[in-house]
């Protein structure tokens, strides 16, 4: 082999060093690199801010008597809120969220509702609903009509929005009591965010004869009991068909005068595909409410629409 080959063998033998030994010395640097980062940032058990929060016991006789207390608590309120509305859900695969409005909420026992929404810093009227728990009325200025109709109408509209009933917030505001010899069961829950206490309010099914039967009985109502502080969280209403007519969820719990009442509601009507934040800004309650304020009459010039009667034929 000439000179000439044995250096040029001697000279690729030395790149192949030198590139081994720099690859090496690569690997060296990253992993103390990766090293020093991962003791720097070593996890490590983080301690609480405060002691563990601690959760109540209570039995269902007591839970019973403190959503019945609440229930009774309120007969009016007089109410500043803003409102976030949400038509449609991902089942129906239409979602569309409104913008947020100011507006005023009424309501008097045992069915009287008067709800109104403003855009914010002009104040001007976007919809004016109100309802006797008999019969509903919705004002919108925007399109100049008047609608009306019965509170227990079951009309599904094309724009979940339309769905909107003043009606529907009595349920959120004013809970219906547990009557004594109500049956209740009652469950501790564990979910992931916040432990709970359950009350499962049945009745028999409508047409029922038979009270022995576990076919004749249905679910009537779902109260869910917050354990750290005992307030209601959330109130799952169902309907004869077993579906959720409502479900509410209440969270910022404060309290009015001598009534606590929460300053985040959350109302989703799954049948009618649509959805209300309500928040709370200033409330006063058990205040008397004259007759007058829940009166919503129908404004000259504007179109009668009674809901239900649009697609009936006229009678000859």
């Amino acid at each position: 082999m000439t000179q000439n080959g044995i250096m040029g063998i001697g000279f690729c033998s030395n790149i192949r060093d030198f590139r081994e030994s720099t690859l090496w010395m690569v690997f060296l640097a990253a992993l103390a690199y990766f090293s020093a980062g991962c003791a720097a940032h070593q996890p490590s058990a983080a301690r609480p801010g405060g002691p563990p929060l601690q959760l109540r016991t209570a039995t269902k006789e007591q839970v019973v008597a403190a959503y019945n207390e609440q229930a009774n608590a309120l007969e009016s309120i007089n109410a500043s809120v803003s409102m976030k509305l949400t038509a449609g859900t991902a089942y129906s695969g239409v979602i569309k969220q409104y913008h947020e409005v100011n507006g005023f909420l009424l309501a008097q026992r045992p069915a009287r509702i008067r709800v109104i929404g403003q855009l914010p810093v002009v104040g001007t009227n976007i919809f004016d609903m109100a309802s006797d728990g008999e019969t509903f009325h919705i004002f919108v200025p925007s399109k100049s009509k008047f609608l009306e109709g019965p509170t227990n109408l079951q009309r599904q509209s094309a724009q979940p929005i339309e769905n909107l009933r003043p009606q529907h917030l009595i349920e959120a505001v004013f809970w219906t009591t547990i009557p004594p010899d109500a049956p209740v069961l009652f469950e501790a829950g564990d979910e992931t965010e916040a432990r709970y206490y359950i009350l499962t309010v049945v009745q028999q099914s409508s047409g029922s004869s038979n009270s022995n039967s576990a076919a004749d009985w249905q679910i009537a109502r779902k109260v869910w009991f917050e354990r750290v502080d005992m307030n209601v969280a959330r109130l799952q209403i169902y309907d004869s068909a077993a579906n959720v007519s409502a479900d509410v969820r209440y969270s910022a719990w404060d309290t009015f005068g001598s009534v606590r009442f929460a300053r985040q509601i959350t109302l989703t009507r799954p049948g009618e595909d649509y959805g209300l934040q309500l928040g709370i800004v200033k409330l006063t309650v058990n205040h008397p409410i004259s007759a007058d304020k829940f009166e919503l009459k129908q404004p000259p010039g504007t179109e009668l629409v009674r809901v239900g009667e649009e697609n009936k034929e006229s009678k000859p």
